[in-house]
């Protein structure tokens, strides 16, 4: 896996990640040169399956600055590529109540951008709330041990 590019910092805060795909992304120049230039965001965007293939919905890749009348458009679906059975796999997932496809992060690998897409369940206030007070918790104890440590 190369070095994100983005991350979607909100995905694993909102949803619990079941499974993790690997998908590459169809692409035009000017998005690739903006991408390249850190212009991109996942928040809020995912994914969606129609007629057998994946789309990437509300990702948004910001104009490329020495761009012609061929840019791109910033909010257009992007088609995302993966193996037939994956994509069953995907399809079927999210015909099961309550998951949703969600990028987690994207990355070059060479020159090819990938993107890391999570099947996702929706998570309840109350179980981010049970999250915050674990991660908390795992805090004070790290920084306990650190002050032992110290002494």
């Amino acid at each position: 896996m190369g070095v994100p590019v983005v991350q979607n910092r909100k995905a694993r805060h909102d949803y619990e990640i079941l499974d993790t795909y690997e998908v590459g992304v169809v692409l035009k120049g000017t998005e690739v040169k903006s991408i390249r230039m850190g212009k991109f965001s996942l928040a809020e965007s995912f994914a969606i399956t129609r007629n057998g293939e994946l789309f990437l919905v509300n990702a948004h890749v910001d104009e490329y600055a020495q761009g012609n009348i061929f840019n791109h458009t910033v909010r257009r679906e992007r088609k995302l590529l993966a193996h037939r059975k994956e994509i069953n796999e995907l399809e079927q997932a999210v015909s099961r109540q309550g998951l949703t496809l969600i990028p987690l992060k994207a990355y070059f690998k060479g020159d090819v951008l990938k993107i890391q897409l999570a099947i996702g369940k929706g998570k309840a206030d109350h179980d981010k709330r049970q999250d915050k007070a674990k991660h908390e918790a795992q805090r004070e104890i790290n920084r306990a041990l650190r002050e032992r440590n110290r002494i």
